[in-house]
């Protein structure tokens, strides 16, 4: 079966990706800043309410995927407290300033997890790399379990030729999971296209607030007062989607 990782963004949302069908969730903060640290509580809140998988990202500010030192502290002490609070993995990636994967840090981070029992996923820092496949090779050397990537370009569907390659180069020595611009409506071609086995995403739909009184001083308080959750319906079309070819 193909399985369905979804990309939460709040406790909330990883309960209606439980109640969709996800087999695991990746929980992150501001998505739309590409994702960040949730908070200890968002952490232990979300383990608290769901009985799937749990990783959480491991991404300490927006931006780029070089760190420094104060940064790497940060992401070495929130694998530590995701280890605590019971996660299955955590999710990250650092690079150098030339577009490689910066081994020795992350060696550093897969080597915290695994005190934990927890796995190790390589985001999407992957498809910032100045060479994909020799990036494959370094990561599978640092013990990392999966890589999420678009195929090194804006959105999955679009990089499903080198998907393919990924997966096809992988061999199963570590899983190839495609995430980016994947909804219910184009899984099916981008399973065709690339074999996959794993699939990421948000799948949300935006949901207005309960507020009544809304400024007349603020002209998008309707946007404001409303926020984007996963939605269940469309986690459990995406996996049906995928597997019913």
């Amino acid at each position: 079966m193909i399985k369905l990782e979804v990309c939460a963004n709040s406790a909330q949302s990883a309960i209606n990706g439980q109640k969709g069908g996800a087999f695991r969730v990746e929980l992150c903060d501001n998505l739309s800043e590409g994702g960040t640290t949730p908070s200890l509580s968002q952490i232990e809140k979300t383990r608290q309410y769901i009985d799937i998988q749990l990783n959480t990202l491991i991404r300490p500010r927006e931006g780029d995927f070089l760190y420094n030192d104060l940064e790497f502290e940060i992401m070495k002490q929130d694998i530590h407290l995701c280890g605590q609070a019971k996660c299955n993995g955590v999710v990250f990636g650092i690079l150098n300033a030339d577009g490689s994967v910066d081994k020795k840090r992350n060696r550093e981070l897969v080597e915290i997890a695994h005190r934990y029992g927890m796995s190790t996923t390589f985001h999407r820092a992957f498809d910032r790399c100045s060479d994909l496949f020799r990036s494959l090779e370094d990561i599978i050397e640092l013990g990392c379990g999966r890589i999420l990537t678009s195929g090194g370009m804006e959105s999955a569907p679009k990089g499903g030729k080198t998907l393919k390659k990924l997966i096809d180069l992988a061999n199963g020595r570590i899983i190839i999971m495609p995430g980016g611009g994947i909804t219910e409506n184009n899984i099916a071609e981008l399973v065709k296209a690339t074999g996959l086995k794993e699939f990421h995403g948000s799948f949300r739909n935006r949901y207005t607030g309960g507020m009544e009184y809304k400024s007349p001083a603020f002209t998008n308080e309707n946007k404001e007062y409303s926020m984007l959750l996963t939605d269940a319906e469309k986690v459990k079309q995406a996996i049906y989607n995928a597997n019913n070819i």
